[in-house]
């Protein structure tokens, strides 16, 4: 079941919704959105719904005798890391070992559970909060179990971490302006789905698809750019829609994306992209490494290496491996050549030289997110390549123009042009009063009519971070 079905618009989330509104015992509501969360999993994985309960039980039973225990707080990150191994990484390590020549190992045959990154990690996170929890407060099986498959940030995120909504497991407010604002910011989560991401994932396939042969630089330049622009709006559309209904129910999960295509270096970008995912990396594994406290060669290899863990997370494929170690490479690189310290009484020349530089820095920042984008979502390094050499290649062939045409239709074009206004905060200028406040609902119910419209017309197009 995905967010943007409609058995899930008009029949899963509604009843869910009307229910929760209606009980008004924290507990019952736990119930409720426990057995609603297991029915939205099964829905589209009923054997892996297993899967699902075990880890929960798993940590849960760990969690009770963590405190104060590393060699159990050790336990629970290798029993969470080898369920990431075999449900995810067993294929892609084994094919690895199989390009040895003289080596041959069967190869088994495991699909992914959808979300498992992502749940893994929240399980882990359970752990280790309790692990570190000086007032020794397990959680019950119950707060466990709603935090690890609550279904709004069950399958993609956000990472919630578990010291984050301890509290609201146990005592939640659902009020009236909470829902509207969740059900606006749910709708706007929709809308840059189906009305962006969508349309620009037509003109993705089209050219991801070309022939090496027929590649040239306009189709290259078409894909590379519509691929950046529909990563971020499916994404962050997915995870406005999760804080939306994380409102509805009365959850204030974190934030996930702070406009990352204004940021002007890597180090920026990351701080702006995926924000629960970097924080999550930030406390659970680059502070226990140690953090920027022991020395400049070992933040360098504590950033580096932590980039290289996200590159993975992401997926079993050496496309992602690399994709890691490219923003690793660049971050470290940024680390040593770029001076983050200002001078307070530089004068209007430095100030100047300084916005100067912030542009040069905005356009190395795209272009070096936009390729590293290229290798994320290439079926091959072969491919990647090739594509981004096309990219600067200065040539033309008859398909991969045609190709770059045929889909620049009036809709492309205009949603084209939306997308790369929706991408900067140019919303939170307008001024916040009576006027911009009904101009906004008038604005959602519109988007929502045409969000179904695209539903009623059979478009769909899975969310890109369903892989992970």
């Amino acid at each position: 079941m995905v967010f943007s079905s409609a058995v899930f618009l008009f029949a899963f989330l509604p009843v869910v919704f009307i229910l929760h509104t209606v009980i008004r015992n924290t507990t019952a509501r736990n119930v409720l959105l426990i057995v609603a969360s297991l029915i939205f999993y099964a829905w589209g994985e009923p054997v892996y719904v297993v899967l699902l309960l075990a880890s929960i039980l798993i940590n849960y039973l760990l969690g009770r005798f963590v405190w104060g225990r590393k060699p159990v707080l050790v336990a629970a990150v290798i029993v969470n890391l080898a369920f990431l191994i075999v449900f995810k990484y067993a294929g892609f390590i084994v094919q690895s070992i199989n390009a040895i020549p003289f080596i041959s190992l069967k190869e088994p045959k495991i699909s992914m559970p959808i979300g498992i990154s992502f749940y893994t990690f929240q399980a882990m996170s359970y752990v280790i909060d309790t692990y570190r929890d000086e007032r020794k407060r397990p959680g019950s099986f119950l707060d466990v179990m709603l935090y690890v498959c609550l279904f709004p940030q069950l399958v993609a995120g956000p990472i919630v971490k578990y010291n984050s909504v301890r509290e609201q497991l146990q005592d939640r407010q659902v009020s009236a302006q909470g829902t509207a604002s969740g059900i606006q910011r749910f709708i706007v989560g929709l809308s840059k789905k189906m009305l962006i991401a969508n349309v620009m994932a037509v003109a993705v396939d089209r050219m991801f698809a070309l022939d090496m042969a027929q590649l040239d630089m306009a189709s290259a330049w078409v894909g590379a750019v519509c691929y950046m622009l529909q990563i971020y709006f499916d994404f962050s559309g997915y995870s406005d829609m999760a804080v939306g209904m994380g409102k509805m129910f009365g959850f204030t999960f974190p934030e996930n994306f702070d406009y990352p295509y204004t940021a002007c270096s890597i180090r920026q970008f990351w701080k702006r992209w995926h924000i629960s995912l970097t924080s999550w990396f930030r406390e659970y594994l680059y502070f226990p490494l140690g953090g920027n406290r022991k020395g400049r060669a070992r933040t360098l290899f504590n950033r580096f290496f932590v980039f290289l863990c996200t590159g993975i997370w992401h997926g079993a494929d050496w496309t992602f491996v690399v994709w890691g170690i490219y923003h690793g490479v660049l971050t470290m690189l940024e680390t040593v050549l770029v001076k983050d310290k200002k001078d307070k009484n530089a004068g209007k020349a430095a100030d100047s030289a300084r916005s100067v530089i912030r542009v040069l820095g905005h356009i190395y920042t795209l272009l070096a997110v936009m390729i590293g984008f290229v290798i994320f979502r290439a079926d091959s390094m072969r491919q990647a390549v090739h594509f981004i050499v096309s990219m600067f290649s200065f040539g033309a062939t008859a398909v991969g123009t045609m190709t770059a045409v045929s889909v620049m239709s009036p809709l492309f074009i205009i949603t084209l042009i939306i997308a790369a206004v929706a991408c900067t905060p140019v919303l939170r200028m307008l001024p916040k009063n009576a006027v911009t406040r009904l101009l906004g609902m008038v604005l959602t119910i519109i988007l929502y009519m045409l969000c179904i419209m695209e539903i009623a017309a059979g478009s769909y197009n899975p969310f890109i971070y369903f892989r992970f």
